[in-house]
């Protein structure tokens, strides 16, 4: 646990306790403030009472006048589309208003790091997709170089959960637009970007919002190294927004759509091969084609993306590459749950979007594919370009009627459920087939979570296959 700093003999409110506000009501008493916690939901509340955390009732007046801060959990509306009450309440007294990872930083040195040989180091990642498999790529790369490192964020641990550093130690962190857009202190040494497409635009006010909130990443702090995806404009803009000049090297830039040229740093994926650049001159290179478990250009990015992060922490092509090899990718991101008489079955259901859908489309060939779900606005009609790999679609879920109007000419079946889908394309599959969930919708008509989702699809390809 990080205790956290600054707060000492003063009470902090803290709303929402989940797995974040539970953490941070215990950090904050670990550092000597006086948690004050609210949730709208019973349950949770009544879960906190049972830790020792009994509620105070946030939305009654009077109750700010000796509220030093509010910390707000990352699902909690605090602008768009409308701010939580209690929210709007604290920002009318006057109350700051923060999250967890804003407390992190604020807290994660300690007096103990000028005893170190090797300070500790955050590594952050944020961006629309690839994040978490990014950072789970990092944090892999480091362990298997004998680097210490932690995994937290959207990913792993809790922020205020992992232990404190130790000399030399390496945390990764994954960070989503809502915790990006809140935290008041950010201030990694190295941050990331992915890449952006439209997502959460109601929570962020549109599109410019939601760029806005991944751009403090790197505005806030001032990161020594700024890995940036320049696939897409804002990319190129925040890239040149952050670099002095052409040759300024502690801006990477990262592309899987085309050779990067010029005397600064730059890693970019073609036809497979990643190449690391450095003043013009060719430093480094891996062959992406065999690595299993990073299939694909959306995978291909999300290794520049480690490899470049990985380099700026000083680790060797070779070390890296070896850490590629041994990567079995992410559970529910393209994650290969077997292959039997030449067909190959996937789980992507962290495909939540269209986007993400699309670059998994991209990776495969032959695909039967499973799809629907609570679909999103304009549903998967921007996929037609990918369809071309698209053997079959097995449509499930509330938009499985909308889906199958949008596919045009590719054959399909509405299935409604996960079930009838897997067992369907099982018996249409042919040698050279993939059998691929990749939803290109959200999980809630159905599942709990994408997890949930997955791991269904998961347990019914293991049944066939057994």
């Amino acid at each position: 646990m990080i205790p956290v700093q600054g707060y000492e003999g003063k009470k902090v409110a803290v709303l929402g306790l989940g797995r974040s506000g539970l953490a941070a009501a215990i950090a904050l008493e670990a550092g000597g403030a006086t948690p004050v916690v609210w949730d709208d939901f019973e349950a949770a509340r009544d879960a906190a009472e049972s830790q020792g955390y009994p509620s105070t009732d946030l939305r009654k007046a009077g109750v700010w006048d000796d509220i030093t801060s509010l910390i707000v959990s990352p699902g909690i509306p605090h602008l768009y589309p409308t701010p939580n009450p209690v929210i709007r309440n604290a920002l009318a007294a006057g109350v700051p208003v923060d999250n967890d990872i804003g407390l992190f930083f604020q807290s994660f040195a300690t007096g103990e790091f000028d005893g170190f040989d090797v300070t500790p180091r955050v590594v952050a990642i944020t961006g629309s997709n690839g994040k978490s498999t990014t950072a789970a790529l990092i944090h892999h790369i480091l362990q298997h170089a004998n680097r210490p490192s932690q995994l937290a964020g959207n990913i792993g641990r809790g922020v205020l959960d992992i232990d404190p550093a130790h000399d030399g130690e390496v945390v990764v962190l994954e960070l989503s637009s809502y915790q990006t857009e809140l935290a008041r202190s950010l201030t990694p040494d190295v941050a990331v970007f992915t890449n952006l497409s439209p997502d959460h635009l109601d929570r962020h006010g549109g599109i410019g919002g939601y760029f806005a909130a991944k751009r403090r990443l790197f505005a806030e702090g001032g990161p020594d190294r700024a890995i940036i995806g320049v696939d897409e404009d804002e990319g190129r803009f925040l890239a040149g927004q952050l670099s002095e000049g052409p040759a300024d090297d502690r801006v990477i830039r990262i592309s899987v759509e085309g050779k990067l040229t010029g005397p600064g740093w730059s890693v970019f994926a073609r036809k497979g091969f990643l190449s690391e650049y450095r003043k013009g001159r060719q430093v480094g290179s891996i062959d992406l084609r065999k690595i299993a478990g990073l299939p694909g250009a959306h995978n291909h990015q999300n290794a520049c993306a480690a490899y470049a992060a990985t380099r700026t922490l000083g680790l060797a092509p070779k070390v890296v590459e070896a850490a590629f090899h041994t990567f079995a990718g992410l559970a529910h991101r393209s994650q290969i749950v077997g292959t039997v008489n030449g067909v190959t079955y996937v789980n992507d259901s962290k495909a939540t979007n269209v986007d993400s859908a699309g670059k998994a489309l991209q990776a495969f060939k032959n695909i039967r594919w499973i799809a629907g779900g609570q679909g999103k606005k304009g549903g998967i009609k921007n996929l037609a370009e990918h369809l071309g790999t698209v053997t079959k679609a097995y449509l499930i879920g509330a938009s499985a009627e909308e889906f199958a109007s949008q596919l045009g000419d590719t054959p399909h079946q509405i299935c409604e459920t996960m079930e009838r889908a897997v067992a369907a394309a099982h018996r249409e599959a042919n040698e050279g087939d993939t059998i691929l969930l990749a939803p290109a919708a959200a999980s809630f008509d159905q599942y709990a979570d994408f997890e949930k989702r997955g791991e269904d699809f998961t347990k019914l390809v293991q049944a066939l296959l057994s």
